[in-house]
């Protein structure tokens, strides 16, 4: 038994000593003191014994028959140790969360990659995105993954864009410090138009700074990172659906427009659990873009819209080459200034026929003040907005947040106000919508000590004006 401080035995505060050691005992390790527990949370809020039950056969069938039974006794336990604990705790069940998922951010990432056709991963492990990396090892058997720990972010994003080379559909995961690494080869994939799926979750920086905390302080290294010119895409999904879709969306635009994608979460997310509804798989169908090469293939042929044909080895009858130093249209070395000056541009205009993801506009559509946010900064927001209840309130949910999408300017042109709500210090997606629409933002709402925004905090944000 542990001794319970005093100040926890008042009328306001009980502290109730749980002794399981027998219980062990009978069991024969103490590893299953976590069933019990389970079994015990279970019992107090009246859930569904045989859904528990099923979950643990689920869980345990791979380790044998004596094993899962061990921990089905267990859960018994906690249930009936609930039942004597006399608490009284009143929740409501709800039918409409029967059909529900519940899952884990770094799940739904990695679901998503999964939906996308995703088969090879490469990374090295850094918290937060080292979820997804272990969410897709767990799944490799099943989905036909190739997953490799790299023994460095630089072998990571190398080994990625070898693998699109080769035609498989790869991503990397990886936090700020492992994209620091990662820019000669975001660059490379920029030369080379390789697609590219990087999977970058934010945690405050600089240097190691808070590794465990939350922060969207790396938008600007997601769009300006890696030398040189050359098109990319950032999307920033807000609440676990949009993980899904968003990642698997990026294979397919990855693989059309032969450009990196970057899926930009942060810890908040990635961290969260939450129950979605089931995911529509027939609306995030996938399609190749590979052609079967002749004997006079040119990977990068000139073209009205900038996309050259993407083969690849040992599918026709071309050489596929590429060259990380400028090239010509058979994709061999040039110094030729007229060939440089092509190649920039036709590279320039390959975003071209690409159709911007809008910004989901929730609320009053008839809107005076808009509140503008991006990532995992939606739900609270949404939160806040039911709370304040204003008439003439609305938030624009940015998706995408680079290139800034095409009807942005006509979004914030209708308000009266603007606030744009941000886990940084310095306000980085206001300053580049100023930069980009010419739209002067009134108020700015950041927080950055490495916690997320409080629904609480929010409303008087809005409410008073920003700090």
């Amino acid at each position: 038994n542990v001794e319970i401080p005093e100040k926890y035995n008042s009328e306001v505060e009980k502290v109730i000593n749980l002794d399981f050691k027998n219980d062990l005992k009978e069991l024969g390790n103490a590893i299953y003191s976590n069933i019990i527990v389970a079994g015990l949370i279970a019992g107090l809020f009246d859930c569904n014994k045989q859904n528990g039950q099923k979950i643990l056969e689920d869980e345990f069938e791979s380790k044998g028959e004596e094993v899962v039974s061990k921990n089905l006794k267990a859960f018994e336990i906690g249930l009936n140790r609930s039942k004597e604990l006399n608490i009284s705790v009143s929740v409501e069940t709800d039918e409409k969360v029967k059909n529900k998922l519940v899952l884990k951010g770094s799940q739904a990432v990695g679901a998503g990659a999964l939906i996308g056709g995703c088969d090879f991963m490469a990374s090295y492990p850094m918290s937060p995105s080292t979820g997804v990396l272990v969410y897709l090892a767990g799944k490799s058997k099943d989905f036909g993954v190739v997953v490799e720990q790299a023994e460095d972010e630089i072998a990571a994003i190398n080994m990625m864009l070898g693998a699109w080379y080769a035609g498989a559909r790869a991503m990397v995961t990886t936090s700020g410090g492992g994209f620091a690494l990662m820019n000669e080869g975001l660059s490379l994939a920029g030369i080379i138009e390789s697609p590219a799926v990087i999977h970058l979750a934010q945690r405050p920086g600089p240097a190691t700074g808070l590794p465990t905390r939350t922060e969207q302080g790396d938008l600007n290294f997601a769009i300006y990172g890696g030398h040189g010119e050359f098109p990319r895409i950032v999307y920033a999904p807000g609440n676990l659906q949009d993980a899904i879709k968003l990642t698997a969306k990026a294979f397919n635009i990855a693989d059309q427009f032969q450009v990196p994608v970057i899926i930009l979460t942060d810890q908040y997310l990635l961290d969260s659990s939450a129950m979605i509804d089931k995911i529509d798989l027939e609306s995030l169908m996938n399609k190749r873009h590979i052609v079967e090469t002749e004997e006079d293939y040119q990977r990068y042929a000139y073209t009205e819209s900038g996309l050259s044909p993407r083969g690849i080895p040992g599918y026709g009858k071309g050489m596929v080459c590429l060259d990380s130093d400028e090239h010509d249209q058979d994709g061999r070395i040039t110094e030729d200034f007229t060939t440089r000056v092509k190649m920039v541009d036709k590279r320039a205009k390959k975003m071209s026929e690409y159709n911007d993801l809008e910004p989901e506009i929730i609320g009053s559509k008839n809107y005076k003040k808009l509140i503008v946010g991006w990532g995992s900064t939606r739900e609270a927001i949404c939160e806040a907005m039911e709370r304040l209840d204003q008439k003439d309130l609305a938030f624009a949910y940015f998706k995408q947040v680079f290139p800034i999408p095409e009807g942005s300017t006509e979004i914030l042109n209708q308000a009266d106000e603007i606030y744009v709500v941000e886990n940084n210090s310095t306000g980085q997606f206001a300053q580049l919508l100023q930069l980009k629409t010419g739209k002067k933002i009134d108020r700015t709402i950041l927080k950055y000590n490495g916690m997320p925004f409080a629904v609480e905090e929010l409303v008087e944000k809005i409410k008073g004006g920003a700090s």
